[in-house]
């Protein structure tokens, strides 16, 4: 993948209506990408401290939001501690969004990019 990097705000460089945040807290699920449709990966050092701060984020900028369709593809997995999270690392998502794209498969896509100590696994 080619990439730019620069220091202005991507509210500068792309029109409103063409950003989608992407945050595990959205209550919209992302179905497909869009090429015309510029996403951003929120991200955090620190789950545990911020909350749903990528989705208020998203809405303070008044932008379109989107979350992977892992509830959707995926069921809770069995485990000792319990554990379920839909919170991903920034390249996780960057590696599920590529093999989406790929393969135009959700189960893939995610297969490959949600790992087991997230608690979420594909059906059998």
């Amino acid at each position: 993948f080619q990439m730019d990097t620069t220091q202005e705000s991507y509210l500068d460089l792309f029109p409103l209506d063409a950003i989608v945040y992407l945050t595990p807290d959205s209550e919209n699920v992302l179905e497909d990408i869009d090429p015309n449709k510029v996403y951003i990966l929120g991200g955090l050092v620190d789950e545990s401290v911020h909350k749903k701060l990528t989705l208020q984020r998203a809405r303070e900028q008044s932008l379109q939001t989107a979350r992977l369709p892992i509830r959707e593809y995926m069921v809770k997995a069995d485990n000792t501690k319990n554990y379920h999270s839909e919170t991903l690392a920034i390249n996780q998502v960057f590696d599920i969004l590529s093999t989406y794209y790929e393969t135009r498969s959700w189960p893939a896509a995610l297969k490959a990019g949600v790992s087991s100590g997230k608690g979420y696994v594909l059906p059998e």
